[in-house]
This record gives C-alpha cells, structure tokens and sequence, in this order.
C-alpha cells in the first residue's frame, strides 16, 4: 500500500486540489459490455484517445489521493483518545483492511491534515 501524503503545490506549498476532468458515471446499459470504459472504446482518433484517457488517469488518481486523505482524517477521528467511542487500531485496520502499522502512519497523517483544516 502506498505511503500517505497530500498532493503536493507546484510551489512546495500547502496542497491546492485541482478538478481535473470530472469523472461521469457509465449508463447501466454500458456495464453490460466489459469492453466499455467510459466511452474510449469509440474513440479512433489516437491522439483524442491519449489526451481522454490521460485526463481519465489523472482524475482517477486525484480522487484517490483525495479519498485516502477523507480515510486518514477518519482513522485520526476514529482513534482519537478523547474520544468516548475510541477505536483501538486493531478495529480501525480490520474495517479499513489495513495493518496495524499503516493504521498508525494514517492516523499521524489524519491528525496533520485535521490541524491544517482547523483555524487557529
């Protein structure tokens, strides 16, 4: 599993999300075809087929990276100490199918992005 880490600035400072190509949901008729994935398959144009699928790469990526922030800020809530309803890590890394020692690193992380969010 990767490491966690925000998505970095061009200019080395605090992350800024861009919103890459959005990512549009298949029609349920499509999903009958395996060889469908949002609608490349009809692309003949070489050159429209690289730049869609690259924009499709990309946001793929940025959703994940995004996703695995929403699950760090979660694991540091969910393992917070003055929480009454605390979480050991154990139960942390059986719901979110990680180790325990990927727990801890999420958890450090997840409190990081959870001090940048709060205003002091």
């Amino acid at each position: 599993m990767p490491e966690p880490h925000p998505a970095s600035d061009e200019r080395g400072g605090v992350p800024r999300f861009s919103r890459p190509v959005p990512l549009t949901f298949e029609p349920a008729e499509s999903t009958a075809d395996p060889e469908h994935f949002f609608d490349l398959e009809s692309i003949s144009d070489p050159r429209e087929l690289l730049a869609r699928s690259t924009e499709l790469a990309l946001a793929f990526r940025a959703a994940a990276d995004r996703a695995m922030e929403f699950q760090a800020m979660a694991a540091a809530q969910l393992a917070d100490p003055r929480r009454f309803d605390r979480l050991p890590d154990a139960a942390i890394a059986d719901r979110a199918q990680w180790t325990e020692d990927y727990v801890r690193k999420m958890v450090e992380f997840g409190e990081e992005l959870l001090r940048e969010r709060t205003p002091e």
